[in-house]
């Protein structure tokens, strides 16, 4: 049947008009072509998918053309696709030159002059892949434009789908890429590998359906599938990495490693298979092969993952059981020859969702993984940060104990030899003393007095520096002793009122001392300036607080005349400021002192 190319509009299907010839040796010469028997392409059942077997053979399809108009008229000759050599051959000239695409990749330009018959040969040499398809069209010159238009754009369900997955892969990459710059963990970059290998994936299956190009062709032919194993491999890397494999699980991290390096040893063999041979039949079993067990590679992590019962394990085992079990659903789609009727039919539809869901798992894992070291993080650092403490206080404690035993030291010392030596002296000038009873000296009397008085003032500071009176009841006990002997002969009655239960509290030779100066300046004024014939010392427990109140019945402080002892009251405020007691000084019937700090501060 002839094709009258003037009448066609737009685009034409040369399908009922193709003869179909395979040369099986690819070696025939196109004389001998010419002779062999022609089969009508309808009849040829493989036409919408060339088997793996017939990939090196030479198909050549016979088809009678006219141009039966009265102006020469242009057209192209579309044969399908993927082809890796388009030739055209007049069959009225067999030995002439043969015409090629080399105008627009994958097509063929006609032109016949008016009234022209002829018949052209088509040599066909499919792609190295198993989606190659003869269907061939006819073009009109004036509608090739609006047609390869029409067959870029016209994106089907599936190809709109995957573009828009694509993008969504692509801000998980920025992600990853940002994770891995912030802390520059290696997990990060496999990842990232990992789905740029699937972005470019989905990105060029999407982009270059229906385009004729050589970069399409080759992509369909070669690259597509050295993406997928590329980032199968850093998907293992991954792995490894991500659950640190090397120090976790050995046995695991070696299966791990020989599946990434015979990975690549079987890629570098594909790719010979491709590159340096004709044939396409050990590439595409090797290529299922390879599918096989990269299903297998994930198989068993999930198996793994499933017996370690760990968290972080099941999202890289839920990502796997996403992406394995659509694959299945994508695979049944290809081998069992579903139509693509609708989204929800096509095998790349499925294919997508178990990448897409797979890489969300991943980003899971890692977020979780990410908090879990955190928290590690913090606790380790919290533990150091506590250690630390433990060591300064211990450090503290140890300074502390050291100063402690010298004051002990110094108070035996003190007690020891000063005690002992001011103790003879006051012996001593009271011995003097007794043997002048006619005819007194006044200056020993005041080395009696003054070494009474330094006997007094070293006591106490021996009494403040001994780690063995840091306690609440042996400071109360040292006061009320002191205030019953001190007002012993004066004339002034001293009652002192002590609980019974005082709080058992440590109190540090510092307070001890600083308390019993303000203590003992406070008697001394109330024996000077007082006047007074009784004086009482208070201690009461209110709440959580112990007040000590110092309170005589005599002419009372006057605070706007102070100049006589005004530098004592400062004193005692400031002793006990540097302490953190509260004071107080007032006249209530009488003058009053208070002492006042919480019990939990001592």
């Amino acid at each position: 049947m002839t094709i009258d190319i003037s009448g066609v509009d737009g685009d034409s299907s040369l399908l009922s008009q193709s003869q179909l010839y395979i040369d099986s040796s690819s070696s025939l010469s196109i004389p001998e072509i010419l002779k062999k028997h022609f089969i009508p392409l309808t009849g040829f059942k493989e036409r919408r998918k060339i088997t793996a077997e017939m990939i090196p053979y030479h198909f050549y399809l016979r088809i009678k053309l006219a141009n039966r108009s009265a102006t020469g008229q242009s057209a192209y000759i579309y044969p399908g696709s993927y082809f890796r050599s388009i030739k055209m051959y007049f069959c009225n000239n067999p030995g002439g030159p043969a015409f090629t695409d080399n105008e627009i990749s994958g097509y063929i330009k006609l032109r016949m002059a008016a009234g022209e018959e002829t018949e052209v040969l088509l040599c066909l040499q499919p792609m190295k892949n198993d989606f190659d398809g003869i269907n061939p069209r006819m073009i009109t010159g004036n509608f090739i434009e609006d047609f390869m238009s029409y067959s870029v754009t016209a994106r089907s369900d599936i190809h709109i789908f995957g573009m828009v997955l694509s993008g969504v892969v692509l801000m998980m990459i920025l992600f990853m890429l940002a994770n891995f710059i912030l802390g520059p963990k290696p997990e990060f970059l496999y990842n990232a590998l990992y789905s740029l290998c699937m972005f470019f994936l989905i990105f060029f299956n999407s982009y270059l359906a229906r385009k004729t190009t050589d970069f399409a062709g080759f992509y369909f032919a070669y690259l597509d599938f050295f993406l997928l194993v590329t980032g199968v491999v850093f998907y293992i890397s991954f792995t490894r990495s991500f659950i640190n494999t090397k120090e976790m699980y050995k046995t695991t991290d070696r299966v791990l490693r020989f599946g990434e390096y015979f990975m690549l040893f079987l890629l570098g063999i594909y790719s010979y298979l491709h590159f340096f041979t004709d044939t396409y039949l050990p590439q595409f079993y090797l290529e299922t092969i390879m599918k096989f067990l990269i299903l297998g590679i994930g198989v068993f992590f999930i198996y793994f993952a499933a017996k370690q019962k760990d968290r972080l394990l099941n999202y890289l085992a839920a990502g796997n059981a996403m992406l394995v079990i659509f694959s299945t659903i994508s695979l049944s789609l290809i081998i069992f020859n579903v139509r693509f009727s609708s989204l929800l039919s096509n095998s790349l539809f499925y294919y997508y969702i178990g990448i897409i869901l797979e890489l969300i798992f991943f980003l899971v894992g890692i977020t979780y993984k990410n908090r879990r070291e955190l928290i590690h993080g913090i606790k380790e650092q919290e533990a150091l940060k506590l250690e630390a403490e433990k060591k300064e206080f211990e450090t503290q404690i140890a300074v502390i104990k050291a100063q402690q035993e010298e004051r002990n030291r110094i108070s035996a010392d003190m007690h020891d030899d000063l005690g002992a030596g001011m103790t003879t002296i006051r012996l001593y000038s009271e011995l003097a003393k007794s043997k002048l009873t006619d005819n007194s000296i006044p200056e020993i009397d005041k080395i009696s007095s003054s070494a009474n008085e330094l006997l007094n003032k070293m006591n106490a500071i021996i009494w403040s520096m001994s780690s063995s009176n840091d306690s609440l009841g042996n400071m109360i006990a040292y006061i009320r002793s002191y205030a019953l002997e001190y007002f012993e002969d004066t004339g002034i009655a001293c009652r002192i009122d002590i609980p019974d239960n005082l709080p058992n509290v440590e109190v540090i030779g510092e307070i001890r001392r600083n308390v019993f100066l303000v203590v003992k300046e406070a008697l001394n004024n109330i024996l000077k300036h007082s006047k007074a014939t009784e004086v009482t010392i208070t201690l009461v427990r209110e709440h959580n607080e112990l007040i000590l109140y110092i309170q005589d019945n005599g002419v009372g402080i006057n605070l706007d005349a102070l100049r006589q002892f005004g530098n004592g009251l400062k004193n005692m405020k400031k002793r006990m400021a540097d302490v953190g007691i509260e004071f107080n000084i007032e006249n209530r019937n009488g003058t009053l002192v208070t002492i006042r700090r919480k019990v939990e501060q001592f």
